[in-house]
């Protein structure tokens, strides 16, 4: 007797453990991924930065064909110079034949300088423009990190072509690690947000205390799909197995070790303590 209430206590604890508590092997570790792109073109002339290296907000990352637009700004310039003198002297004009009598200088003549003056102004103001955005286009010649984190994966070199939007160059957020189970529609009811939560990475690393940032309202339906006349393309078939389908919960990592580096990607087990 003695063993047979052994066997349905320990079959009554891991149906419990199995079925009833709320916990997932299915988890993962995420963070923010940033892709860098240029938004001038050119070729890079220095990439400043290694694989896999911690950057910090700010630092240069790669530089973009810096001279040919140090160039376009010398070139504004004196664009701008030019369209400064043209419109000094068009006011000198109209204000030199402003201050003539009518009998030397006619009243449209008048009329004409002044309109050159205005047009002369609005060069100019053109020409400020162009220097302002060439100066800007330089600026951007030189990529910075948007925010301190991991460069991941570089694949960009001396000698690349950088088109404008193209990505070149991926940032992982330092700060933004969270973590992300994925449990059954049958343990839902048990999971409420802010609840207590214990992480275990699959590496055997320490583990991380964190609590339910929010969980999903809303997942793909396969069978969700549309016919040709724009109908519901309804499966025939049903299947009498039917597997729970598992609701993503975002966790928010509360304690992290201080010699624990956090890898996107990687797998671990996720116990709520509601």
């Amino acid at each position: 007797m003695l063993l047979v209430a052994a066997a349905l206590w320990m079959g009554r604890s891991a149906w419990d453990h199995y079925m009833e508590s709320a916990w997932t092997r299915d988890g993962r570790v995420k963070a923010d991924v940033i892709t860098i792109s240029t938004d001038v073109a050119g070729t890079v002339t220095e990439v400043l930065v290694q694989d896999n290296q911690l950057v910090q907000k700010g630092d240069v990352l790669f530089v973009v064909d810096k001279a040919r637009y140090e160039n376009a700004l010398a070139q504004s310039k004196a664009l701008l110079a030019s369209q400064q003198v043209e419109k000094g002297r068009r006011a000198h004009e109209a204000q030199r034949r402003a201050g003539l009598d009518d009998a030397i200088v006619s009243a449209e003549s008048k009329e004409t300088a002044q309109a050159a003056v205005g047009t002369a102004s609005a060069q100019y103001q053109a020409a400020v423009a162009a220097r302002d955005l060439a100066e800007l286009n330089l600026q951007r010649t030189v990529v910075r990190a948007p925010v301190t984190g991991y460069v991941t994966n570089l694949n960009v070199h001396p000698g690349d072509f950088a088109a404008v939007g193209t990505a070149k160059l991926a940032l992982i957020d330092a700060s933004s690690f969270y973590v992300v189970g994925y449990f059954e529609e049958t343990k839902l009811p048990l999971l409420k947000v802010n609840d207590k939560v214990e992480v275990h990475m699959m590496s055997g690393a320490a583990r991380l205390q964190g609590h339910i940032e929010s969980i999903a309202h809303g997942i793909t339906d396969r069978d969700a799909n549309l016919g040709r006349e724009l109908l519901a393309d309804v499966n025939p078939t049903f299947n009498w197995v039917r597997l729970a389908q598992r609701v993503p919960v975002r966790i928010h990592i509360d304690d992290k070790p201080k010699n624990l580096d956090l890898v996107a990607g990687t797998t671990c087990t996720v116990v709520i303590h509601g």
